[in-house]
């Protein structure tokens, strides 16, 4: 339950960022490499590498190195533990509102009975 939790802190943390998540997003159509990835911002190659680093320890993405290319593909193992807590969340949540619209229909159906 604890290392759930760490990579739950780790994913949502780096998903916090516009930047990160929109590298994600380039990354679920294909592996690219750092380069691609930090040309399409108007940041820094270093800014953008931390961002990438940052990802890394998540377990969102993984890097190989071929030469002096740094590959990176998106790992989807981190985002499967993320969703499934959000949908542990979601069913929770719908559950509690139908057993809430029960309760309210139940009560307003005494409130009008004379």
């Amino acid at each position: 339950m604890v290392k759930q939790q760490a990579v739950l802190d780790g994913v949502f943390g780096a998903l916090s960022d516009p930047v990160r998540r929109h590298i994600v997003e380039r990354l679920a159509r294909g592996e690219r490499t750092a380069g691609d990835i930090a040309a399409s911002f108007s940041i820094s190659q270093p800014a953008v590498s931390r961002h990438i680093k940052v990802l890394e320890r998540s377990g969102l993405l993984t890097r190989t190195i071929v030469g002096r290319e740094h590959h990176l593909r998106i790992t989807p193992r981190a985002l499967v533990t993320a969703s499934r807590w959000l949908e542990r969340q979601r069913a929770f949540w719908e559950s509690s509102f139908d057993r809430l619209d029960q309760l309210l229909e139940h009560t307003s159906e005494k409130d009008s009975t004379p």
